[in-house]
């Protein structure tokens, strides 16, 4: 897909890979919309960049989601991409697990994309053509003490991602998978649970953590290309990355 003049979804738009993304597809000349809980922060970033539109959205509320698909039509008329971004990470061991937790973690990162990908598709199905990237976690590649409640959520949202490009291939939607490696954002700081040892690990990974535009500029060649998937994670880790 062409970037240009697309109108693209960013979900967890405020800070980190969505903050990077949102400004990366701007650059490429899209009509960005920025969706995210943090008001003042979209609205900012909105103030920076060209034809932006920001919508205060909790993706884990229904009527939110209606709210923002209905003043996005309402602007720009289309949908073209969406950048299903929003998610919290949590660690702890498999007995440490607080089960409302988990069911928290489950709807942000699993359901809510879901519901963001069932909300766009019949406008892209109208359109006969469409981009959807799901940002998964490269932690889904490989098996890491303390990661069973975060992993075992992004690997609910790899499944439904590749079934959904199956299913939606013919009418000219693209369904992608990104796998970040760690990357430099707020993302230890905000767990769910476990926060003392995310920022240990989070400690122990700066050395080599990504800058969240690397991960911004593999998002946007998804969207061109149309590829299943795409990683930032090293070979020994069970990605792909090489640099």
């Amino acid at each position: 897909m062409d970037i240009k003049n697309a109108v693209v979804i960013v979900t967890g738009a405020s800070s980190g890979i969505g903050e990077a993304t949102a400004r990366a597809a701007s650059r490429a000349g899209a009509r960005v919309v920025l969706l995210a809980r943090r008001q003042d922060r979209i609205d900012a970033l909105a103030q920076e960049l060209v034809d932006a539109l920001a919508v205060v959205c909790d993706v884990t509320r229904p009527e939110q989601v209606q709210h923002a698909i209905d003043t996005i039509i309402s602007k720009f008329g289309r949908i073209d991409a969406l950048i299903n971004n929003a998610g919290q990470g949590l660690h702890a061991t498999i007995q440490d697990i607080k089960l409302e937790d988990f069911k928290e973690l489950l709807n942000l990162n699993s359901v809510a994309p879901l519901a963001m990908m069932q909300a766009v598709i019949p406008y892209m199905l109208k359109q006969g053509r469409g981009s959807i990237v799901n940002v998964s976690s490269g932690a889904t590649l490989a098996t890491y003490p303390g990661s069973a409640a975060y992993t075992s959520s992004k690997a609910a949202l790899n499944m439904l991602s590749s079934v959904a490009r199956l299913e939606l291939a013919e009418a000219g939607i693209a369904v992608s998978v990104m796998h970040p490696s760690i990357t430099t954002t707020e993302f230890y700081g905000s767990v769910k649970s476990g926060l003392t040892s995310a920022k240990a690990q989070e400690a122990e990974t700066v050395s080599f953590a990504h800058p969240p535009e690397w991960v911004a500029e593999t998002i946007l060649g998804l969207i061109k290309s149309g590829a299943a998937q795409a990683d930032l994670v090293p070979k020994e880790y069970g990605g792909s990355y090489e640099g």
